[in-house]
C-alpha cells in the first residue's frame, strides 16, 4: 500500500468513526473544567448523537427536511444557543452539498417578544443561509393579549425568508384562521389523532381547497403500518416518526441512502395477492 492510499484509508476510517466525548477514567472534572461546564458538554455530546429527526416525502424516496428535537423542550436560557446550533447544522449540510431544510421550533411567548425576535433575526442573518433552508416551528397559538405582537414576530421572520410551520394542528377554527392568514408553508399533524379519530379527515381536505396554497402537510409520529395507509389515502406530503427513521446525528444525516429507505418503507405496504386461479 502506497503512503498516499494508506493516508486515504486512515482519513476515511476517522471520518466514519462515531462521535465520542473525551473524559478521564473516573469521570471527574478534567483540565480545570467546572462540573457545570462538564455537564453542559455532556449534554451537547448527547444532542450531537440523536438530535435530528429526518423527514421524508410520503413514499420515502426523498429526504426533504429535518426536525431539530432539542428545541422542542428548550428553556428560555437555552433557546438562543440551541437555535444557533440548529443554524450551524443547516450550514454544515449546505456546505456538504445537501439542501436539507431545518425545522427549528420556538416557543409562542418568544415569537411575541421583540427582544427574542431581534436576537433570532441577527442569528439568521449572520448564518447567510439561502432562503428556504430555515423553517420556524410554531408550537401553538398565542393568548389574545399577545396576538398582535405574535403576528408581528411571524411577519418579521417571513420578511427574512424563513418558512413558517405550525407544529401541533388539531383542526380548530382558530388554527385554520391563522394558517390561512399567515399562509404557513407547513402543518404538522400527529398521526395518533387519526388513529383515535379525534381529527376528521374532512378538515385535512379543507386545507387543500385552494390548489394555489403553499401549505404542505406533515405527518408526525408515524409508528404503525396503518399510519402509512392513512398518509397515502390523504395524500399527505411529508412524514416522519419511528417507522420512518429514528433521530440521527448531523453527520449521519449526510449518509442517508434515500433509495434504500424507500425500498424498506415500500416493503411495509400490503401488496395484492394472487387469486386462487394463479392470476395476479
Amino acid at each position: 500500500m502506497s503512503p498516499k492510499s494508506r493516508l486515504y484509508t486512515l482519513v476515511k476510517a476517522w471520518k466514519n468513526k462515531p462521535f465520542q466525548e473525551v473524559r478521564d477514567t473516573c469521570g471527574a472534572p478534567w483540565l480545570g473544567i467546572s462540573s457545570q461546564a462538564l455537564e453542559e458538554h455532556q449534554s451537547w455530546s448527547k444532542r450531537q448523537a440523536i438530535s435530528h429527526e429526518p423527514i421524508f416525502n410520503c413514499k420515502g424516496t426523498k429526504l426533504t427536511s429535518s426536525l431539530f428535537r432539542p428545541l422542542l423542550t428548550a428553556s428560555d436560557m437555552q433557546l438562543l444557543r440551541l437555535f444557533m446550533e440548529g443554524l450551524d447544522t443547516i450550514s454544515y449540510w449546505h456546505r456538504s452539498g445537501r439542501f436539507i431544510t431545518g425545522i427549528l421550533t420556538v416557543p409562542t411567548h418568544a415569537i411575541a417578544s421583540s427582544a427574542y425576535i431581534d436576537a433570532l433575526s441577527d442569528l439568521i442573518l449572520n448564518s447567510r443561509l439561502p432562503v428556504g433552508l430555515i423553517a420556524l416551528g410554531v408550537p401553538s397559538l398565542p393568548e389574545p393579549d399577545i396576538a398582535d405582537a405574535y403576528k408581528e414576530g411571524l411577519l418579521r421572520m417571513r420578511r427574512l425568508g424563513v418558512l413558517l410551520h405550525f407544529m401541533s394542528f388539531s383542526g380548530s377554527i382558530e388554527q385554520l384562521h391563522w394558517i390561512s392568514e399567515m399562509q404557513m408553508e407547513g402543518i404538522h399533524i400527529d398521526m395518533s389523532q387519526l388513529r383515535d379519530k379525534t381529527l376528521s379527515t374532512s378538515v385535512i381536505n379543507q386545507l387543500r381547497q385552494s390548489p394555489y396554497s403553499p401549505t404542505q402537510i406533515y405527518a408526525s409520529n408515524v409508528g404503525l403500518v396503518k399510519d402509512l395507509e392513512h398518509v397515502a389515502a390523504l395524500q399527505i406530503d411529508h412524514c416522519y416518526g419511528g417507522l420512518m427513521m429514528s433521530p440521527l446525528s448531523r453527520h449521519q444525516m449526510l449518509q442517508i441512502n434515500d433509495s434504500r429507505i424507500a425500498k424498506a418503507i415500500f416493503s411495509l405496504h400490503p401488496h395484492p395477492q394472487p387469486n386462487q386461479n394463479g392470476d395476479k
